[in-house]
């Protein structure tokens, strides 16, 4: 008894640990698709980085080989210094006026030339001539940008206002701007590898392992047969399609009891079985009825109606004549257990009708007066009824089980077939029943199939999922409760 708490006691904790390990995995394989999927967000986001959290800029910039782009890296640069000058001698010196210079040549190249054009961001470049237009009111984007970093305009305008509009709308967008490094390959640098690296050599054992185990609990599998097992574990080693690892990384999940996708799969079977349910119905439907059509047509009616060699030999699996065996069979089961049960039934309908009789008869009519005669002519329909169901049902049973009239019955049956069977082989009736069959059949399929064809799948499998349901509810037994025995033979 100890020994066996003991093992149940094991059998917990390893179970418990082998959960832990589940867990532990699924949550690294979230860990890392979660890691993917910023990776694959993180150029179009950039932005967004840019201005919330900058510090992400800095540290993941250099794995995505982005640095600040040179022509817009010192346009930012030559502004800072003006700012700088502006502080030191004023807006009305000679070098403040050099650097507005400057600032204006650097404009009209950075219009010309288009520094956003490298890392698809165009777009930006058209905001900041919209935005510069919009707010000096000139229609050309390089007179704008000169008049701005004018003298005279600064003056007449506030040197604070305009460097504040300058530094609130324009120098954000042309911070944005940014150049990314090309590898030898003429892709992008990507050096998300290097983080990822970790994470797939881990997967990597681990699909070794559980390989392994696999293939030393079923002995007959080969080492291929033993990975597709986890085939869905293979996506967390592709460097490419990185994307796909959502697929384990739910499988994982689910396996560890911390989402449930048992709703999800339902859905994902319902959606399959849905697609294929009505071809696959009326394909089926078809073929039946195709060859229900063709035996027709073959003449294999009349060789199943007379049992008789004919186009094709007819095979007899028990040598046992089954419509013979089946009318014995209905015969025996109405005799000995039905019409003892509806007895009583046939008794009141006799008795009523034997009533109906005497109250035909003029004189019982008039004998119906005297005292006595009534509760005599109940009596007498009821022993009547009663007389007439006993030597009725009497002699049925007689005749089931005399063999004399066994014998009989089954040359009647006999008799009774082949009588059809000769009646059928004539060949107006034949040729008359058979395009009548196949007409019928031909029907079916045009309307019954089409009519098929527009079911409500979705409502069929529901259906079905809800008797597979109720099927599978297992009884609930307390503790308390001894099971009862189950009855052999």
């Amino acid at each position: 008894m100890y020994n066996m708490q003991q093992k149940k006691k094991d059998i917990k904790s390893s179970k418990q640990r082998n959960l832990w390990f589940e867990r532990f995995m699924a949550i690294t394989a979230t860990v890392n698709l979660g890691l993917v999927l910023f990776n694959l967000s993180y150029v179009p986001w950039r932005d967004f980085y840019l201005r919330k959290l900058p510090q992400v800029i800095q540290i993941y910039d250099p794995i995505k080989g982005i640095e600040p782009h040179r022509d817009t890296k010192i346009y930012l640069e030559t502004v800072d210094a003006l700012e700088e000058q502006v502080s030191q001698t004023g807006l009305e010196s000679s070098e403040v006026k050099s650097r507005l210079e400057q600032i204006k040549r650097l404009s009209n190249e950075m219009i010309d030339s288009n520094p956003f054009a490298g890392v698809n961001k165009s777009g930006t470049l058209e905001k900041i001539k919209k935005r510069m237009r919009s707010h000096i009111g000139n229609e050309s984007a390089k007179q704008s940008f000169a008049t701005f970093w004018s003298q005279p305009y600064l003056s007449q305008n506030g040197w604070i206002k305009e460097i504040n509009f300058f530094n609130g709308s324009i120098r954000p967008l042309i911070a944005t701007n940014y150049y990314r490094q090309i590898g030898e390959s003429g892709e992008f640098v990507d050096n998300f590898w290097i983080i990822d690296l970790p994470f797939v050599i881990l997967f990597g054992v681990e699909l070794l392992g559980r390989t392994f185990l696999i293939k030393r609990r079923h002995l007959g599998l080969s080492w291929f047969e033993a990975l597709l097992w986890r085939w869905y574990d293979v996506f967390l080693l592709l460097p490419f399609w990185r994307w796909l690892r959502i697929l384990p990384v739910l499988v994982r999940l689910d396996q560890a009891h911390l989402l449930d996708l048992q709703p999800v799969r339902k859905q994902i079977h319902q959606g399959v079985v849905a697609n294929f349910a009505e071809e696959l119905t009326e394909v089926v439907v078809v073929r039946v009825i195709n060859q229900v059509q063709g035996s027709i047509q073959r003449g294999e009616l009349t060789h199943w109606l007379s049992q008789q060699e004919n186009l094709r030999p007819y095979i007899d699996i028990n040598n046992v004549n089954e419509v013979e065996a089946i009318a014995g069979l209905l015969v025996k089961t109405i005799v000995y257990q039905v019409l003892p049960d509806i007895q009583p039934a046939i008794v009141a309908i006799l008795r009523h009708n034997i009533e109906i009789v005497f109250h035909q008869v003029p004189v019982y009519r008039n004998l119906q007066n005297l005292p006595g005669v009534g509760k005599a002519q109940t009596q007498l329909s009821e022993q009547l009824a009663t007389q007439i169901t006993t030597n009725l049902y009497k002699t049925l049973v007689s005749a089931v089980e005399d063999p004399v009239g066994a014998k009989l019955t089954s040359q009647l049956v006999e008799r009774f077939s082949e009588a059809l069977a000769s009646e059928m082989k004539e060949k107006h009736v034949l040729s008359e029943i058979q395009s009548l069959l196949f007409d019928f059949l031909e029907e079916i399929k045009i309307n019954y199939v089409q009519r098929l064809s527009q079911e409500d799948i979705d409502q069929i499998i529901e259906q079905t999922r809800q008797l597979r349901t109720q099927a599978s509810v297992p009884t609930v037994v307390e503790k308390s409760t001894t099971l009862p025995k189950i009855r052999e033979g």
